[in-house]
């Protein structure tokens, strides 16, 4: 009765056994008092309900049944974590494989305890119902563009559905083998696909790219493209990407009509400028002929009346060439200041378009570099340290657990961590020290002269300023730590085996015990 008291009401049958199991194993005695964590209580059955009570959707549907098993203790708590994070992940392969796990270790080993005289379900029918709605809901949705598997899943859940507690369990787990292996199967195959896609994609990039003058602004949005590419596709990037190249456009929209607009006030000028010139010099030709006439006149004057007479028309011919002349010049003028703020506005559009095709180097969520930025950047420190034969190091950090920050906080929550990271280690660098983000909970740091003493130092600042500054995200204060590993530039060395040498580094760290910085070796 002492192990059933710790069970919370409302369990019955196979979960309550499934709930006593892991709360033993939760709370060893002895030298296995470690494999408990006392700040993670399990999960009560009003918890439990809460997490499925919205999950309405396959990706929520998926979530809500991994957090569950995850709220178990023990070996199920593991379990539950391995859900989580294939979930995370979108490893769907995983998943099943922690599924099948999963039911074949503990649910086909519970047996059915159903309580005498109610109508509540037993736990095996719950659970069945809880597979059942898995499949129907998330696994046939994620397969319903490929018809075999996803008739195949549709038997599946009906075969589900029509199990009766006490029968063989057999066929059904075959099915569900063959299944999670048709999906494996499926997943290969799809990115395989997917990775032809993205390597024909960037080959056409890196094709128009080579038809583009130098200094075109479209060499900025290929590379922005073409990183994008390179690294994992993560829906916020690619919406982020997606907006500053929406803004591009708009921007080279406006320009394109600014520059029509200049070239239609320089055809004005020009026209105005030629039949001007041709208005004046019909006007000067009229002229020539009246002097002529009027010369004639004065030789044939026979009184000074005459001889005034025809100096008057001299003057008032004269007087009306000069007008025209005025005439025309002030209309160039006005053509000529049309022209010239065409060209300002066009000036001023192109000064625009450079500070946003400028946003493509930055990380919109954390204003770091981006990859396109950093790979920029160390180009023009490795050139300089080349030529200087100063040291350059770079460090790659990559955050702890940020899984389960995402996991536990969400999206938002993740956001923040992120933001937090880097306002923190920008504070604890130089001005000189630059920061990127390689994607993800990824980040690298370029620290142009300094020796590899120094540098690891200045991680190490940086560690501890951030293990020591945790952040407010919904009145919880969160702790966010990283792991490091330090490499030294060699000369006429490239980005990739330098960031290579800084990633083992870092790996090593991560197997040490995390929360630490290690330096590159070799």
């Amino acid at each position: 009765m002492a192990e059933r008291s710790d069970v919370p009401p409302g369990l019955t049958g196979g979960f309550r056994r499934l709930w006593a199991r892991g709360h033993k194993r939760a709370q060893p005695a002895g030298k296995d008092l470690a494999a408990h964590d006392p700040t993670r209580p399990l999960i009560s059955t009003a918890q439990l309900q809460g997490l499925f009570l919205h999950a309405d959707a396959p990706p929520a549907l998926v979530s809500a049944f991994a957090d569950g098993v995850a709220g178990l203790g023990g070996e199920l708590r593991g379990m539950g974590q391995r859900l989580q994070a294939a979930c995370a992940d979108g490893d769907w392969l995983a998943y099943g494989r922690a599924m099948r796990q999963l039911i074949d270790k503990y649910i086909r080993t519970i047996p059915d305890e159903p309580v005498p005289g109610s109508d509540t379900p037993s736990e095996s029918e719950q659970l069945r119902g809880l597979l059942h709605h898995t499949l129907v809901m998330a696994v046939e949705s994620l397969l319903r563009e490929d018809a075999r598997l996803y008739q195949q899943t549709q038997q599946l859940a009906d075969g589900l559905k029509a199990w009766q507690p006490g029968q063989p369990l057999d066929g059904l787990d075959g099915q569900l083998k063959d299944l999670c292996h048709a999906i494996g199967q499926g997943s290969h195959e799809a990115s395989d696909a997917q990775e032809l896609l993205r390597s024909l994609f960037d080959l056409l990039l890196e094709n128009v790219g080579e038809l583009l003058e130098d200094g075109s602004w479209l060499h900025d949005q290929i590379a922005a493209a073409r990183g994008l590419l390179a690294g994992p596709l993560d829906r916020g990037r690619l919406e982020e990407t997606r907006t500053g190249l929406r803004e591009v456009i708009y921007k080279q929209g406006l320009l394109k009509q600014g520059l029509n607009e200049s070239k239609a006030a320089m055809k004005d000028m020009m026209v105005t400028f030629v039949e001007r010139l041709d208005g004046m010099a019909s006007s000067t030709g009229e002229f020539h002929d009246r002097i002529s006439f009027h010369a004639q006149a004065i030789r044939d004057s026979r009184s000074v009346a005459e001889l005034g007479k025809r100096m008057e028309d001299i003057l008032e011919d004269t007087a009306q060439l000069q007008r025209q002349a005025l005439r025309a010049r002030d209309d160039l003028y006005a053509v000529r200041a049309e022209a010239e703020a065409a060209e300002r506005r066009v000036a001023s559009l192109e000064q625009e378009l450079q500070s946003v095709s400028n946003l493509v180097r930055v990380d919109q969520l954390t204003e770091a570099l981006n990859r396109r930025g950093f790979e920029d950047l160390f180009r023009r420190e490795s050139s300089r340290a080349q030529r200087s034969g100063q040291p350059l190091c770079l460090a790659l950090l990559d955050l702890d657990d940020f899984r389960l920050i995402n996991a536990t906080h969400g999206h938002l929550g993740g956001d923040a961590a992120l933001r937090h990271v880097v306002a923190v280690i920008r504070g604890a660098l130089r001005g000189s020290d630059a920061i990127g983000r390689f994607g993800g909970e990824e980040f690298v740091l370029l620290l142009p002269d300094t020796s590899f003493r120094e540098a690891l130092a200045i991680v190490e600042r940086a560690r501890q300023r951030l293990a020591q500054r945790p952040f407010l995200h919904e009145n919880e204060r969160l702790v966010v730590t990283f792991s490091a590993g330090v490499a030294m530039w060699r000369d006429g060395e490239s980005q990739d085996p330098l960031v290579e040498r800084a990633d083992r580094a870092m790996y090593q760290a991560k197997a040490d015990g995390k929360n630490r910085v290690a330096a590159a070796r070799d």
